[in-house]
């Protein structure tokens, strides 16, 4: 049902904080960086991330002044909150359970109970059975302002459950083992942990990656269960702090992989799972601009890579005792512009996730005959995935598709004789009928490029004439990829005629790896025009006008945001910018901090080039604030933020209210005990998306006063 947008402005009667000025300078190729707001960065960081009450005192109370003057501010939309939380929290199936995963003797899943936040873990026998709880999450979490499950990794003998949990938001994980016998955790605690866990062979221990002083994934380690985690042996230790070390295990279950990536290349390792006392063996040294991933098959590996010039990857083969760069061997040939995203094996199938203008595929082949077949789809625009499941000798391929129309479907796929089998439907426990919305796809002119946009709106809008109200999303960092499916919770806008839209920009993947280079290092600049190109292309084609877009963003998609509203604050309507990556230049002149060297290869070293230091200085939002009017801004950010330090939005909404010379509000509510992702349970992270949506609309009902 479409929803009349009767909504709140507004209460600018409340007086924002200003925050203290405090000399501070640094010069860097002789360039002075004036910057009175540095104190705001607390010197002790790493023990906040720890614990938020380590905070200082000044600090904190800025940043509480700060989320009580957005409270006072967004007062008239409280009543809007609430109804947006009902409709969206309506949309949500409150005792959904997953398809179960077999895995021999039993089928594994998560569900939910009506009204839980956390979801509960259980198996039941593989052809059905008595269900038994595994891990109550619900339980688990209560009394933690924050818990959220990393993993849960059931051992090979199926006896006993490993799991991680960080209860800070700071992306600490503490990891412990319990007895499915009894449902014990046993003494043994391993702290300071990603979060990942493989069993070995035999179920007595399990490898894992500990975090480093500064948060960098940094060291694998073996931990036999009920030892002392003191007495933990390293495996692999990666010392340079512009590398990431991640682990998963391989898909024939005979490995631990090992996959030490930079921004520019990679390197994998594998364990054997059978034997502790063999050392993890290498499969391909280290390459500049080489990045492959592995899947061993009996006596051979799999290589997802780029290698010889493949910028959109190829797969090859190579002897498992020999898996040298001479020895590989092409069986997906690279095809320029078919971004070959991601792989898997089974123990006769190669399946791998394509990527061609934007839109994904999956392609399957036979191991044996090698005969390669596609699963078709229909829709303008739509989102998959791939859930390989636990087994690996099976015919049976389960993925899911949404599209920003259609709610996500799961199928299971006999790869063998073709035949697909729904086995969930998302409900919408409230209602939804794909037929009263309209999802497109349109081609934004830009120079010497065509930017990809998705959209959304009802089915009785037409373009032309003022246009509506638009959301205008974006990311475009690190080759991730905006996926084009299905968002309930945006439907909440939609219904009160805003119309939504992905801008697929360039430092994405969508039209190939050459899309993500032209958006970074010194063409990171791309990313902000191709933003600001989508947006004036969907004012000409009558989608919106000028003045009338929100834009949203986060992470590096809230570097976007600051630089767009910088560059062209009047074609919005508002921004909002979630855990802002804003401070670039100083962020990256800060090597301490757990994500600036391995990034170094994503934005460069000011430190070490001084054109560089030019480039970034050049865009980065903090350092560009300028004396104009700028819209409506919304900021939210987190305490225990590993990835983008409390400060970065702290320190620029100051700034920005401190230069501008018109417009507003400027607004920044800050989690005190959460960290990237916001709030950990599921209909507590509503509260954040009512939030953020209801600003949305306020701005569109001061759009509407305008006119």
């Amino acid at each position: 049902m479409e929803k009349k947008n009767t909504t709140a402005v507004f209460d600018l009667r409340a007086t924002p904080p200003v925050a203290e000025r405090r000399p501070w300078r640094k010069t860097t190729h002789g360039r002075v960086l004036d910057d009175p707001l540095n104190w705001l960065a607390a010197t002790n960081w790493r023990d906040v991330l720890r614990d938020p009450r380590a905070l200082p005192k000044d600090i904190a109370a800025l940043i509480k002044a700060e989320n009580a003057y957005c409270a006072a501010v967004v007062a008239p939309l409280k009543t809007l909150r609430e109804t947006l939380v009902t409709e969206m929290r309506g949309r949500i199936k409150e005792d959904d359970a997953d398809v179960p995963d077999r895995d021999g003797p039993f089928a594994y899943y998560g569900r939910f109970r009506d009204g839980a936040e956390h979801p509960i873990y259980c198996r039941t026998p593989r052809d059905g059975g008595a269900e038994t709880v595994l891990l109550d999450g619900e339980a688990l979490a209560e009394g933690h302002d924050f818990f959220d499950i990393g993993d849960t990794a059931h051992s090979p003998d199926h006896a006993q459950l490993a799991w991680s949990v960080d209860d800070m938001g700071s992306e600490l994980y503490a990891i412990r083992t319990r007895a499915l016998a009894d449902g014990r955790d046993r003494d043994d605690v391993v702290t300071e942990t990603e979060g990942s866990i493989v069993w070995s062979a035999d179920s007595a221990s399990f490898y894992y990656i500990r975090v480093d002083e500064n948060y960098r994934t940094a060291q694998v380690f073996h931990h036999v269960v009920g030892a002392d985690p003191a007495t933990d042996r390293l495996i692999i230790e990666e010392p340079d702090g512009a590398w990431f070390i991640g682990l998963e295990e391989s898909r024939c279950r005979r490995f631990a992989i090992v996959s030490i990536r930079g921004h520019d290349a990679s390197e994998c390792w594998l364990i054997d799972l059978r034997d502790a006392r063999l050392p993890p063996r290498l499969v391909a040294r280290r390459e500049p601009k080489l990045r492959y991933d592995v899947e061993p098959h009996g006596d051979l590996i799999f290589i997802h890579n780029n290698a010889d010039g493949a910028d959109d990857f190829r797969i090859s083969v190579a002897p498992l005792d020999a898996p040298g760069r001479a020895n590989w061997r092409d069986v997906v040939v690279h095809r320029a512009g078919v971004m070959i995203v991601s792989f898997t094996i089974f123990q006769d199938w190669l399946v791998w996730m394509a990527r061609e203008n934007s839109l994904p595929r999956i392609v399957i082949g036979n191991m044996e005959s090698g005969a390669e077949h596609a699963i078709a789809f229909e829709e303008e625009a739509y989102a998959l995935g791939l859930d390989v499941g636990l087994e690996f000798a099976t015919d049976q391929l389960r993925f899911t598709y949404s599209s920003m129309t259609t709610p996500e479907e799961t199928w299971d796929y006999d790869m063998r004789t073709r035949a697909r089998v729904l086995r969930k439907r998302q409900e919408i426990p409230s209602g939804h009928d794909p037929k009263n919305y309209v999802t497109r796809r349109l081609f934004a002119p830009a120079p010497g490029e065509t930017i990809p946009v998705t959209l959304l709106h009802r089915a009785g809008f037409t373009p032309g004439g003022a246009g509506a109200p638009l959301l205008l999303c974006g990311y475009g960092a690190y080759g991730h990829s905006l996926s084009a499916g299905f968002n309930e919770d945006v439907l909440s806008l939609v219904d009160r005629g805003f119309v939504v839209a992905l801008a697929h920009v360039r430092g994405g993947t969508e039209k190939g790896w050459r899309w993500y280079e032209d958006g970074k290092l010194d063409k990171k600049a791309n990313t902000f025009t191709d933003f600001i190109a989508c947006a004036r292309h969907l004012v000409a084609t009558g989608y919106t006008r000028e003045g009338a877009i929100v834009a949203q963003g986060a992470s590096a998609g809230g570097l976007l945001m600051g630089a767009v509203a910088n560059m062209a604050p009047e074609l919005f309507a508002g921004v909002i910018a979630g855990v802002p990556f804003v401070d670039v230049l100083s962020t990256m002149m800060r090597d301490d901090l757990p994500l600036t060297p391995p990034e170094w290869l994503e934005w460069g070293n000011p430190l070490a080039d001084e054109k560089v230091y030019d480039q970034l200085a050049g865009y980065s939002p903090y350092d560009n604030i300028r004396a104009t009017r700028y819209p409506p801004i919304l900021s939210i950010a987190g305490v225990t933020d590993p990835r983008v330090t409390y400060w970065e939005p702290l320190k620029w909404v100051a700034k920005l209210r401190a230069t501008m010379t018109g417009g507003g509000p400027v607004l920044l509510h800050t989690h005190m005990g959460a960290g990237h992702a916001g709030a950990s349970g599921r209909f507590e992270a509503l509260e954040d998306t009512a939030l953020e949506y209801a600003f949305a609309l306020a701005c569109g009902a001061r759009i509407s006063e305008s006119v």
